[in-house]
């Protein structure tokens, strides 16, 4: 049987660890099971030119990155890596692009043109508020960049609604958009018998314990500064609770520093860097979990992850997430507001929630699954094609 070679081209990807990494890995690998060949094009960094992940063939382009060090993810392309797009453009049936506002998706989609191909642009947040000059380097680049490649899409997948009107509101033609829900794997985040009290054990938590898990980068923009200062004062309200933090970032030091200064050391673990095979252990050493950016968020994959292991969600109100959470299952709070998260995770951890996690479990398994999301990707190629 023949198949629909596809070009996915995104700014990172594995092994690099990140949203989008995630939903192009699951996208693509399932992808080849439905007569696809996929190969992805990305960011070399740290790896051979040519690998494979999953059987995914995976590309290297060369690029400049000295945004990754200052915590915005943003590469630029060398010019001798522009071979690199026009063999994997020129090769494909059909382009599909992650992001709006990067060089990359750029290149892909005056190729995609060139070559007469049709071109697909997945955007995954909305506007990320950095509360400095970054800021209006975004709002520039969008104008300079993003435009041009809702413009040039024949067709914008949003992850959300909100990151719709994001896209809507930069010109985009609504009859071009459609919103499709990320997916979670849901065989890997599930409730897993026994590793609540093994985890536990490992990470020298009481198991008396009310653990607060959150799966952060640490960044500014993923309000980490909000959530320690939250944890101070539900901390000291609540000596049971114990906040766990499953990430890394350019601003690890500062919450080290932080958390000494709060003294909630004995209350607030950083565990660094966590696997994604190892990381639903994490889920399944939690009670709740939080979630506490001040902005950019599309549909974040770790809150869907964490309902999967039937875990409640407390967030903050930004981005997609109020499309998917249930008032039985977390709660919203404004971004930027401690008091108000610490008193969200006080009265959950109040509650017992183990009669809803069935409930929560079964929703994830009817809504969420990556195989009714790349179930309607195929159909959006084919009607391309």
């Amino acid at each position: 049987m023949v198949h629909t070679k596809l070009c996915i081209v995104t700014h990172t990807f594995l092994p690099h660890v990140g949203g989008i990494e995630k939903v192009v890995n699951e996208q693509s690998k399932r992808l080849r099971t439905r007569n696809f060949e996929p190969t992805v094009v990305t960011n070399r960094i740290g790896t051979p030119k040519y690998y494979k992940v999953d059987g995914v063939p995976v590309e290297c382009y060369e690029s400049l990155n000295t945004g990754f060090r200052l915590g915005i993810p943003y590469s630029i392309p060398t010019i001798p890596s522009f071979p690199t797009f026009v063999k994997a453009v020129k090769s494909s049936k059909i382009i599909h692009a992650h992001g709006h506002p990067y060089l990359t998706s750029l290149i892909a989609a005056k190729l995609a043109k060139f070559y007469s191909k049709p071109f697909v642009l997945t955007q995954h947040n909305t506007f990320i508020e950095y509360n400095n000059i970054f800021d209006h380097v975004e709002r520039l680049n969008d104008l300079a960049i993003g435009k041009q490649n809702l413009k040039a899409a024949d067709k914008i997948i949003a992850i959300s609604g909100a990151t719709k009107e994001y896209v809507l509101s930069l010109g985009a033609k609504p009859s071009k958009v459609e919103v499709a829900y990320n997916g979670v794997d849901l065989e890997r985040f599930r409730p897993i018998d026994g590793k609540h009290e093994e985890m536990r054990k490992k990470l020298g938590i009481s198991k008396n314990a009310i653990v607060v898990l959150t799966v952060r980068r640490l960044v500014y923009k993923n309000g980490v500064d909000t959530l320690l200062d939250a944890a101070n004062i539900a901390i000291k309200k609540n000596p049971r609770i114990v906040f766990l933090a499953v990430g890394k970032g350019p601003d690890s030091d500062g919450v080290k520093l932080r958390i000494q200064q709060l003294g909630i050391e004995d209350n607030f673990k950083l565990a660094g860097f966590v696997s994604d095979e190892d990381l639903p252990f994490y889920y399944n050493a939690a009670d709740l979990f939080v979630l506490p950016s001040k902005s950019g968020e599309g549909l974040p994959l770790v809150a869907l992850e964490a309902m999967a292991c039937a875990l409640p969600v407390i967030s903050t109100d930004v981005g997609g997430i109020r499309e998917i959470l249930k008032e039985d299952y977390g709660k919203l709070v404004p971004p930027n507001q401690p008091e108000l998260l610490a008193k969200a995770i006080l009265d959950f951890a109040a509650v017992d929630f183990s009669s809803r996690k069935k409930e929560l479990r079964a929703m994830m398994e009817e809504k969420f699954s990556w195989d009714v999301n790349v179930e309607r990707l195929v159909e959006i190629y084919e009607e391309l094609i």
